[in-house]
């Protein structure tokens, strides 16, 4: 990945060594290692014939929707901002605007955007620099579109980002539903813009995992009124977007079909020896401000649980006091995984009855940390679960057998079920059971 890379990998095994002790880091870097073997990642864009299909029929197609975004600038390199910019100027969606808050103390932002002529443009110089909060909210406040995007100073939206948000948008409008918060995947870029890495294939919405992290991150897009009313809190700068989300989310749990993943990479999230894509040290504050806002999530619901860190930096978990049911009303059941050979055999099933993470060493922590984060679940192994005593008697018409717990324990005794049965096949039942009667699953990996 070059250089500038390698040393950032680096530095974050020094740092993990410091926070994590020997054991744990050896483990990290044999994960590290061995993920070299795997095929690299290939960015394809879009071909320029079905670039050019979007910039012709995104009428014909119904598409209507108005975008801003909105770029809080501050010091950027000339290079990149006239790359962020030009990213937006190729957009195959044309109904936008680009509002840019320049917080910098001289004129570089402003003589380098002059150089920018589009009417959709506006440009803004701020009177001080406020922090990222503060002035990402002066910009917010001009945002005429029906929806707000949101575009770091020095990173790039794909030239088709905007034509598919409208179109997922366009598409929930026909099934019924209104979305007010979209999000994409993304992947990273180095310096130059050239070199694209590390992907972010991301879930559709799972809230417990974004309680561990902000898997949603970039391209980011939310109704207006909706992010205008939330706003960017300066107290949580370095995690705003964050911060954003997760009060998003907290309105929009009821709302079935508001919030929408678009399953494509639509951001080029640029790495460089500043940005805390490539140093995790650089901005310790941002994930210091990324637990409070978490504690802020679970505090606003009388949830009695502390936000904490985990192994890896910018990665959480909530700690409940008592016990989960009785802080978390929504929790059906509670799985963890099970091992066998020192592997994941079992633990989190998709709806196809796939084991996730399944042959995963014991102390690897999977694609992007997942394998070791507490998530949401459509069914967890029945071998290893621990149900909420109101959905007690829905597991016995399920599972044909009475809920009866391991010794000093919750957990449900699997030996009550016969040694022949189909373990996967009635987990996924009783998952479809527990999600129709309205309750979420969790997987906790340490359960």
């Amino acid at each position: 990945m070059g250089a500038g890379i390698g040393g950032a990998n680096i530095k974050k095994t020094i740092y993990y060594l410091q926070r994590n002790g020997v054991r744990k880091t050896w483990n990290a870097v044999r994960e590290r290692l061995e993920a070299r073997n795997a095929p690299p990642y290939v960015w394809t864009p879009p071909s320029k014939e079905e670039l050019e299909r979007q910039r012709g029929q995104w009428r014909q197609e119904g598409l209507s929707v108005s975008f801003s975004i909105v770029v809080p600038a501050y010091r950027t390199r000339e290079e990149y901002l006239l790359e962020m910019a030009g990213s937006v100027l190729n957009q195959t969606y044309p109904q936008w605007e680009l509002i840019l808050a320049d917080a910098t103390e001289d004129d570089s932002v402003e003589r380098a955007m002059g150089a920018v002529q589009d009417s959709r443009i506006r440009y803004v110089r701020l009177e001080k620099n406020q922090g990222i909060a503060q002035n990402t909210n002066k910009a917010l406040a001009l945002a005429t579109g029906e929806y707000v995007g949101l575009l770091d100073h020095d990173d790039l939206l794909t030239h088709d980002a905007l034509y598919e948000m409208a179109a997922a948008i366009n598409r929930g409008r026909k099934e019924g539903r209104e979305p007010e918060m979209l999000y994409s995947d993304e992947d990273k870029c180095d310096g130059e813009g050239k070199l694209f890495f590390e992907p972010n294939s991301k879930e559709d919405f799972n809230l417990d995992l974004l309680l561990s992290n902000n898997y949603i991150c970039h391209f980011l897009v939310m109704k207006r009124e909706l992010m205008q009313s939330l706003g960017f809190r300066p107290e949580y700068d370095g995690a705003q977007d964050f911060d954003l989300v997760l009060r998003g989310a907290g309105r929009l749990l009821e709302k079935e079909g508001s919030i929408v993943h678009v399953p494509k990479v639509l951001y080029h999230w640029r790495s460089h020896a500043a940005s805390t894509a490539e140093n995790p040290r650089s901005k310790l504050y941002a994930y210091e401000a990324g637990r409070r806002a978490i504690q802020d999530f679970a505090d606003a619901r009388g949830w009695r649980a502390k936000a904490e860190d985990t192994a890896h930096v910018g990665f959480y978990v909530l700690r409940y006091e008592g016990d989960i049911f009785l802080e978390r009303p929504d929790i059906g059941a509670v799985g963890g995984r099970l091992l066998q050979k020192g592997r994941v055999a079992g633990g989190r099933l998709t709806e196809e009855g796939k084991v996730l993470y399944g042959g995963l060493p014991k102390g690897y922590s999977g694609y992007l940390h997942r394998a070791a984060l507490p998530q949401d679940a459509a069914a967890v192994d029945i071998r290893n679960i621990r149900v909420r005593p109101e959905c007690r008697e829905l597991f016995e018409r399920v599972a044909g057998v009475p809920y009866r717990t391991v010794l000093q324990g919750e957990r449900f005794d699997v030996s009550y079920l016969p040694k022949d049965c189909d373990y996967i096949e009635i987990s996924l039942r009783l998952g479809r059971a527990l999600r129709e009667a309205g309750y979420r699953i969790l997987y906790l990996p340490e359960a």
